[in-house]
Formats: structure tokens, sequence, C-alpha cells
């Protein structure tokens, strides 16, 4: 009895997605990773307000100018993570302990040296960036200092998304959550310590991140450290095993140029969107707002959809994983049908806390008649990749993504959008690059589902 409970207790936070039923699996996985996504974006908002509201305008731009470039070095290495948690949930699936640590160690050891090695590109190059970006002289002072201390805490930002990646690919959501929970609260806390008390503005909300990025991240490596069993962390393993890096680098990089990529389309969106003026352009800022959340919300199926997916690939049950792919389809579609029909019926209300201005409400309410009532659309795009990477194959995915999405917007923002220049025919595009990238990518899982079967065979 006492061995049994053990078990249970070592165990509780694992989902074993190789038997049983799956949307009920799928719904426990995902759903602590939405919250996840949606609290990040909660906390990150906090910095802005609080920065915003007690330091000044100049300090508002400072940090605003810097999110676009920040993003470029955060969307690529938290697509290299998911390399790892492929990787970590295959070996997992099907027992190879050995393996299964040697990724782990590897997946650790590479986050400590990219992250410290990003100490440095942010000390000596981030002034130069945003010199580069344009931004104003009467910001980019302030705006350089925040992304020096912020790059401070990459080594620690790194070492909480990969440890997080790890636990995800055991099926262990819940921690990673708990321990965001707690790092945002710390940084809420700090920063309205450090702005409002001891007056350090930008350089507190800087201070404040890396912080609570180090609570984080020692939280993770904590649970890593006590956990039994393959995926157990030790100082003295930490290696890199070439063999597993350069695995991890197949799958997780092209996932992080996609999404470097697909940024870089809405950029030149943006510009579009410019040239309609300051009301068109605050619009769309409380409109890309509303995206974020339900971005957060379609990711965290299609994570789930790769982990499961990989899970069972390692294992080779391929009638579950195609189960997978579409029982993923299936909550993907009802949960942003609510979510984004929810996100437009009461938009009003939602573009009302950003502004109270009338005409900006409306050029917002435009907006979200293209972009979330289809959102669902962007859910299922994601999900085919995400099932192709976790079979190990996602280089051709990310071409696809990239020609369907960038490469149709740019057409549109080009050819189109000239002949018909209004808010309603540039917000189709997107729409119009979901269900074009949806059919290109469900080709290639075709092809790709057929290649996996004939190995097998």
């Amino acid at each position: 009895m006492i061995k049994v409970n053990a078990a249970v207790k070592k165990n509780k936070y694992e989902i074993d997605m190789c038997n049983g039923s799956i949307m009920d699996k799928l719904i426990s996985f995902s759903l602590p990773l939405m919250l996840s996504g949606i609290l990040q974006l909660l906390f990150n908002a906090v910095d802005i307000v609080v920065v915003g509201r007690f330091t000044g305008r100049q300090a508002l731009a400072a940090v605003g100018s810097t999110t676009a470039l920040i993003n470029v070095f955060v969307n690529l290495f938290i697509g290299i993570s998911l390399g790892a948690n492929v990787l970590a949930a295959r070996f997992y699936a099907a027992k190879k302990e050995k393996e299964m640590s040697e990724v782990v160690h590897t997946a650790v050891t590479f986050a400590l040296v990219s992250g410290i090695l990003m100490v440095f590109v942010g000390f000596f190059c981030s002034r130069g960036a945003l010199v580069l970006m344009g931004t104003p002289g009467d910001v980019i002072e302030l705006s350089a200092l925040y992304m020096k201390i912020y790059f401070m805490g990459m080594p620690f930002f790194m070492l909480y998304n990969y440890g997080a990646a790890i636990l995800r690919a055991i099926g262990d959501t819940k921690r990673p959550l708990l321990f965001l929970i707690i790092a945002g609260g710390i940084n809420v806390c700090l920063n309205l310590l450090l702005v409002i008390v001891f007056h350090l503005g930008v350089a507190g909300v800087a201070i404040g991140t890396v912080i609570s990025q180090l609570v984080s991240s020692v939280l993770v490596l904590w649970c890593l450290w006590r956990a039994e069993g393959s995926y157990q962390l030790r100082v003295s393993k930490l290696k890199i095993q070439k063999t597993h890096l350069k695995q991890i680098f197949q799958i997780g990089i092209p996932a992080g140029i996609q999404s470097m990529v697909i940024n870089f389309s809405n950029v030149l969106l943006q510009s579009s969107v410019n040239s309609f003026g300051s009301v068109a352009m605050a619009g769309y800022t409380a409109a890309n707002n509303i995206f974020g959340f339900l971005y957060a919300s379609a990711n965290s199926v299609s994570q789930a959809c790769m982990s499961f997916t990989s899970q069972n690939y390692g294992v080779g049950k391929w009638k579950r994983v195609d189960r997978v792919l579409v029982d993923c389809m299936i909550l993907t579609t009802g949960v942003m049908l609510v979510l984004g029909g929810g996100a437009y019926l009461f938009g009003h209300q939602l573009l009302g806390i950003y502004t109270s201005d009338a005409e900006v409400i409306q050029c917002g309410m435009e907006i979200l008649l293209y972009t979330t009532v289809t959102y669902f659309l962007c859910g299922l795009m994601d999900l085919f990749p995400g099932s192709m990477r976790g079979m190990g194959y996602s280089l051709v995915p990310m071409i696809i993504s990239v020609i369907g999405t960038v490469g149709l917007r740019i057409v549109w923002i080009g050819w189109i959008f000239p002949a018909h220049r209004s808010l309603d025919v540039l917000f189709i595009s997107y729409p119009a690059s979901w269900i074009l990238t949806i059919i290109m990518q469900v080709i290639c899982f075709y092809f790709v589902r057929r290649r996996v079967h004939r190995k097998v065979v």
C-alpha cells in the first residue's frame, strides 16, 4: 500500500498521453498552458501600466520601443525549446531513460550557455540595434538601459523555458503555471516598489522582470532536481550531447524562424495601418492586445498536439497519433469559436478598457470583425505543423507557413490593398492567409503521414 501511494504521489503531475481517452487529457494539459500564456500577457501589461502611469510618456515609449526587438530573440529561443520538448516526450514515452536524461542535460546546458551569450549581446548591441530601428533620440538612452538590464535576465529566462519544456514533455503543465504565478506576483510587487517608492523608472521595471525570471528558473530547476526517474537533473551531468542538440535544432530552429518571420509580416501590416492615421493606429493597438489572448489560447492546444503526438509517435501508436490531431481540431475549433465570438460580441467593452475614444473603438471593431470570429482558422492552421513536429518534421511546415501567411500578406499589401484602401480589405488578409495555409498544410501532412507509415512498414 505504501508503494502504491508513493507511485501515485510521484506521478500526480504527469499525464499518460499514450493510453486511455484523449480529449479529457488534452484539456487537462492545455488549460494550465492557456492560463500561463494569458497570465504572462497580463504581467507584461502591468509592466507597461506601472511605468506609464508613474514615470511618464518617455519611459512608456522607451519600454514599448524595445518590444519588437526583444521578441525577435525570445521567439527564436522559445521555438528551439519546442525541439527539446518533442525529443524529450519521444524518449520519455519509449522509456529510453539514458537518452531522456541526456536530452534533459543537453537542453539545460544549452539554455545556460546561450542565455549567458545573450547577456553580452544585449549589453554591447542594444543601443546600435535601437539606432537601426530609428528609435527617437529623446528615448533611446532609456530604451538602451531597459534592454541592457532586461538581457541580464536572459540566462534565467532560458532556463525557465527549457526546464518548462521538459516538464511539459512528460505532461506536467500545472507546475510551470504555478511557478509563473509566483514569479509574476513578485514581478508586480517589485514594479510597484521600485518605480513608485524608489523612483527607478525604466530601470525598476527591468530589475523587477530580471528578479522574477530568476525566481521562476530556480523553481523549475528545483523541480527537475527533485524529480525521480529519467528527467532528474544533476549538475554533474550537465553536458551538451552533439547528437541530441542537432536533433533539437532540426525541430526547434524552423519553429523559431517561423515565428520570427510571421512577426515580420505583422510589422508590414502595421505600416499599412499607420497610413490611416493615429485613430486607426490606436484601434489596431487595442485590438492587437486582444489577439494576444486569443493566440495564447490557440497555441496551448497546438503545443498539446505536438507533445501528445511526439509521445505516441515514440511508442508507434499511429492510430492514436491521428486521433490526437482530430481531437485537437475539435478542441481548438470549439474553444476559439467561443473565445473569438465572445471577443467580438463584447468588443466595445473590451476595447473600452484601452480607450474611451468612440472613433478608436469603431476602428478596433472593424478589425475584430475579420480576425476574432475567424480565429479558429488560425488555431487549425497551427495544429498541422504541431503534429508534424511531433513526428520530427519541422522544416517543410515552416516553409509552408511562411509562404501561406507572410507571402500572401505581402502580395495583399502590395497589390490588392492599394487598389481598395480600407481597414476591411486590409484585415481580410488574415482569414485569407489562414485558409490558404491550412490547405497547403493538409496536403503536406498527407505526404508526411504516408512517409511515416512507409518507414514503419
